[in-house]
C-alpha cells in the first residue's frame, strides 16, 4: 500500500461502521460541534502530540469533521468523488488560479 487513501474508500469505511440516514441532524450537529472544536484546537495552536497526550489536536479535529462531513453525504446517497470536479469546474470560473484540478490524482 502507498499510503494514500481515496474519498471513496474513506466513504464506504465510515457508511459500513456508521450508516443511519435517519439520524442526519445528528450527524450535522457533531459535525457543528466538531467545527468547534477544530476552531479551539486552531486557536490555542495544538499541533500534532506526543506520545502519552491526550488534548484535542488540529490533525485529530480535521479527521472528526471529514469524517462527519462524509457521514451526511453517505446519507444523501452523495458520491464525494463525483462532486468534486464538478464543484471545482464551477469554482475555476468563478475563482481562476495557477494551480489547475486534476482527475485520478
Amino acid at each position: 500500500m502507498d499510503g494514500r487513501i481515496s474519498i471513496a474508500y474513506l466513504q464506504s469505511y465510515i457508511k459500513s461502521k456508521d450508516h443511519c440516514p435517519e439520524q442526519v441532524l445528528g450527524y450535522f450537529l457533531k459535525l457543528a460541534e466538531e467545527t468547534g472544536e477544530l476552531a479551539r484546537a486552531m486557536h490555542k495552536g495544538l499541533r500534532p502530540k506526543a506520545p502519552g497526550e491526550t488534548r484535542d489536536t488540529v490533525d485529530e479535529e480535521l479527521w472528526d469533521v471529514i469524517y462527519y462531513t462524509l457521514a451526511i453525504a453517505n446519507c444523501y446517497g452523495i458520491d464525494m468523488e463525483a462532486v468534486i470536479p464538478r464543484k471545482e469546474a464551477l469554482n475555476n470560473v468563478r475563482y481562476p488560479g495557477p494551480a489547475p484540478f486534476e482527475l485520478d490524482r
